[in-house]
């Protein structure tokens, strides 16, 4: 099996990418989110291989690093979940947002992407619940103060906060995150408006 190629970007297409590995182009199926983050053609690169066999083909999936790679693994792990539908995903959510999204159980930011339907991304989000912390690649506390508030165990100030933040218009990892930062420098005793004044300046900067 294939687990990582080095060699030089031959070509870009829409979802592919071919690469030069000693003069055998191996083409490789990547998300948008991969594919824009490539260097220019006749550059040096490596990625993370996810190889797929089949009766009559062998499929390369390409990724940026091993996290994303984990990712693509973790997500065909759901019913219903396969490898177009898992790239889909990854061309929408970085690592840390999905991660962000299954801790708070927002099944709406999951759903964006192009192919995931609400029932998909309800059980995306129900079934990686346990699983997603590992695979976060994000700050522990932030991803914790997600699952709080996902499992609504959070203090009332904070899920107030988060409140606030996403009724003047921020998602809610945006106002996860900040409100997590906000906690960093606040008193332990601080109320929902101090909170709220400490995430939008997190926001802001």
């Amino acid at each position: 099996m294939i687990g990582k190629l080095k060699g030089i970007v031959d070509s870009i297409g829409e979802d592919t990418a071919i690469i030069d590995v000693h003069g055998v182009g191996y083409e490789v199926h990547c998300s948008s989110r991969t594919l824009g983050g490539l260097p220019p053609m006749g550059e040096a690169l490596t990625l993370s291989i996810e190889t797929h066999v089949r009766e009559t083909e062998i499929k390369l999936f390409g990724f940026t690093n091993d996290l994303e790679r984990d990712w693509f693994r973790l997500l065909q792990s759901v019913q219903g979940v396969g490898a177009k539908v898992a790239l889909a995903v990854q061309s929408t959510l970085s690592a840390s947002d999905l991660a962000s999204a299954i801790a708070l159980q927002d099944k709406a930011m999951v759903s964006r992407a192009p192919g995931v339907g609400p029932k998909v991304a309800q059980r995306i989000v129900s079934e990686l619940k346990d699983k997603a912390p590992a695979y976060s690649g994000a700050a522990a506390a932030e991803i914790g103060l997600a699952a709080d508030i996902g499992d609504g165990v959070a203090p009332s100030a904070v899920t107030d906060a988060v409140s606030a933040l996403t009724n003047l218009g921020y998602s809610s990892q945006q106002a996860a995150g900040a409100i997590s930062a906000a906690l960093r420098t606040a008193d332990e005793d601080a109320e929902s408006a101090e909170l709220i004044r400490l995430g939008l300046k997190e926001l802001s900067s």
